[in-house]
């Protein structure tokens, strides 16, 4: 089954999960926001129906005292719902960005563990999106609207049963053609949900078009296609300005159609007023109803407006809950996917030993039809150094991918002193192997915290002398701020054997007994390639390596060279045992003026 086929949560599931893994730690916060809520609808409609005694005992018929012990009940009523109305505030907004935060966190986390497989087929532009914008529509829905719906809601109550008390026919009448107030708010949340669906997945799209563009921008420049990229961000902005247009105008034409609506509502309630004004007292059924006053119809008409406005707050809220119930899909979506490189149940620490690598015919494929190696065995006994060369694309960085398990074997295993990688925790294993890649990552950071990276708590001393060995000392204390010099983003600040030799620092500096280099030299120039190049040699000394070259005089001296062709090994040996051999791996020594072998003695047949 695909992930189209997945049944979609329903809504009460989403949001029942939202509640468990979210909002039950802060129960109590979000109890006494509901609380302040309830009673700020109540003092609302107490402020609305407080109305008919200010009138009929202030104008109508005024009473001693009543012009002090009025105007002093609606100026506590006043005070008492502002102050409510803070306390739901201020608890919400501190609910609603912690609950942000942890919505944050989580995604973070889940896509920081998620296999390498899924990181690079997936678009981060998605992830950047779900982390910035759809936490914050969950946020909207799951905090500020469900108190506001609930205050919005008991304020309708709570004004219906007000109307009931003071004229219940009239009350009876407004509540039969209500109704079609809410079908046309409930026509236009529709539109501007709709809109509101288009708008984030543009904005997803909008997210994975800045990120790519900038992440290519030397490509764009020397290509000359920066207009190009400005119009095709243009054109992702464009469509994303046409769902949160449509989505605007739905809303803006809901404000005047309820308020038209109201308004003619309000039109009949005159009617009814002038109409109970000249009949007098009035029997329905069981029903005696008074005659009709200023202060009983001011506050029925108060008591509407109120709730009008309190049902057209409710409509908007619609599209809050529906675009923040959309956004948990999504972020669900990307929490449930579990990486599959895991430590198994029963998984052991990997114990201290040679640290010997064995790949025993192992198979590999990134898909059902993208095989990368099959059938390939490869061997690194304590201390050695072992080379995989061959054409790009022919599966050494594969190879290179399965020991730390960023990738599973599909057949065979991959073993380090016997022990099945996939038998060992991930922690322990990674513990025990250094990497250092073609582009080496810096963080944004100053270089202490980049060499220090893999021991956090390494000493300075340490640190200095992990430079010393990889070369980098020197440099760095002519830096202005030496080893608290920020690299910059990516090292952008730093030269490229610079930020190399900082790598190799970090490697010495983690001491592991297993060495991986992916093309550790090529990506230099020949002065820092030969700086890189001894502090390599000094990082390798007793220690396990396995590395990748295109440059084979940077393997000529390797105890052991496996030429890599189309996913298999075609080829082992020394170096001039593979240039006497005249295959796939003389060829490419030919082609780097490397096929001379001075101290080998020629065997019979060799010209």
């Amino acid at each position: 089954m695909t992930a189209q086929d997945d049944p979609q949560p329903s809504n009460r599931a989403l949001m029942g999960r939202v509640w468990r893994e979210f909002l039950a730690p802060r129960w109590k916060g979000l109890t006494i926001s509901m609380v302040s809520a309830a009673i700020v609808a109540a003092l609302s409609v107490r402020l609305a129906t407080i109305v008919k005694s200010a009138i009929d005992q202030l104008i109508t018929h005024p009473k001693p005292g009543a012009v002090i012990f009025i105007p002093l009940t609606i100026a506590a009523l006043a005070l008492g719902r502002g102050l409510f109305q803070v306390i739901q505030s201020n608890l919400i907004n501190r609910i609603g960005n912690g609950v942000v935060g942890d919505m944050q966190v989580k995604l973070f986390g889940r896509l920081i563990r998620s296999d390498l497989a899924r990181l690079r087929g997936a678009h981060s532009g998605s992830y950047v999106s779900s982390v910035l914008y759809d936490a914050g529509l969950i946020r909207e829905a799951a905090t500020t609207g469900v108190v506001n719906y609930v205050r919005e809601f008991l304020t309708v109550v709570g004004a219906l049963i007000a109307m009931f008390g003071l004229d219940p026919l009239l009350a009876l009448g407004v509540l039969v053609i209500a109704p079609m107030a809410s079908l046309i708010m409930r026509g236009f949340s529709k539109r501007t949900t709709k809109a509101a669906k288009g708008a984030m997945g543009e904005t997803s799209n909008l997210s994975t078009a800045i990120m790519e563009s900038l992440d290519g921008v030397k490509i764009v420049k020397m290509e000359n296609r920066e207009a190009y990229e400005e119009a095709r961000v243009a054109a992702v902005v464009e469509r994303r300005q046409r769902h949160l247009i449509k989505g605007s105008n739905a809303r803006a034409m809901a404000a005047p159609a309820t308020e038209t609506f109201t308004t003619l509502l309000v039109a009949l309630v005159f009617v009814y007023a002038g109409w109970r004004a000249t009949t007098g007292a009035l029997t329905v059924g069981p029903l005696t109803l008074a005659p009709i006053t200023a202060g009983v119809f001011f506050a029925f008409l108060t008591s509407l407006l109120m709730a009008a406005q309190s049902l057209r707050q409710v409509a908007n809220l619609q599209t809050v809950f529906s675009e923040g119930l959309t956004a948990a899909r999504r972020l669900f979506a990307a929490l449930d996917v579990a990486p599959s490189i895991v430590d198994p149940a029963d998984a052991n620490t990997l114990p201290d030993g040679d640290s010997a690598i064995a790949l025993d015919h192992v198979g590999f494929a990134y898909g059902p039809d993208a095989p990368a190696l099959t059938d390939v065995s490869i061997e690194a006994r304590k201390g050695e150094t072992v080379a995989l060369v061959g054409p790009s694309g022919g599966g050494k960085s594969s190879i290179l991918n399965l020991i730390p398990r960023f990738y599973d074997v599909s057949r065979g295993a991959v073993t380090i002193d016997g022990h099945d990688v996939r038998s060992v925790t991930l922690a322990s294993l990674r513990d025990r192997i250094a990497l250092v890649t073609q582009e080496p990552f810096l963080f944004d950071d100053s270089i202490r915290a980049n060499i220090a990276y893999a021991r956090p708590g390494a000493s300075q001393l340490d640190i200095e002398a992990a430079a010393r060995q990889a070369a980098a000392h020197d440099f760095i204390l002519a830096l202005p701020e030496g080893y608290d010099t920020p690299v910059g983003e990516a090292g952008a600040r730093l030269s490229g054997g610079q930020r190399q030799r900082i790598a190799i620092a970090r490697a010495f500096l983690k001491d592991a007994p297993i060495l991986l280099l992916d093309e550790a030299t090529s990506a230099l120039d020949t002065e820092s390639e030969a700086q890189v190049q001894a502090a390599l040699e000094r990082l390798m000394a007793g220690r396990t390596t396995i590395l990748i070259a295109h440059r084979l005089s940077t393997v000529k001296n390797a105890d052991r060279i496996y030429v890599i062709d189309k996913g298999r090994v075609v080829e082992t040996g020394t170096h001039p045992e593979l240039v006497r051999a005249g295959g796939l791996y003389a060829r490419l020594a030919k082609a780097q003026d490397l096929d001379h072998v001075p101290d080998a003695p020629l065997l019979e047949g060799d010209a």
